[in-house]
């Protein structure tokens, strides 16, 4: 008895870690991340963006616009993440125990 209880502990505690990893590696958690890191990097180079690079653009600050939108972005992917977490499994559905076997099994 004791065996199927430690058996039982352990597949619980390895659907725990199954959970959490894939909370962990969730796609929106990954692409929202990036963007928000490449967001902040494109943004900084717009802000620091020369005279001479303006002109080339027609005075379109392009990397300040996209830095921003790439933040926007990955914020949301994030908040969505947020507002609607990824479901845990479902755990699997018993499976009935065979009938013991043996001298008191019977009945006879």
């Amino acid at each position: 008895m004791s065996d199927e209880y430690e058996y039982q502990h352990q597949v619980e505690e390895l659907e725990g870690k199954s959970a959490s990893a894939a909370r962990l590696f969730d796609v929106r958690r990954i692409i929202g991340g990036l963007f928000v890191i490449y967001g902040i990097m494109v943004t900084l180079a717009g802000i620091t963006v020369s005279d001479a690079d303006l002109k080339k653009a027609e005075n379109i600050n392009i990397n300040l616009w996209t830095g921003v939108c790439m933040l926007v972005l990955g914020l949301l992917f994030l908040l969505w993440l947020r507002l609607r977490p990824p479901a845990p499994p479902h755990p699997a559905p018993e499976q009935p125990t065979p009938p013991e076997e043996g001298p008191n099994a019977g009945g006879s």
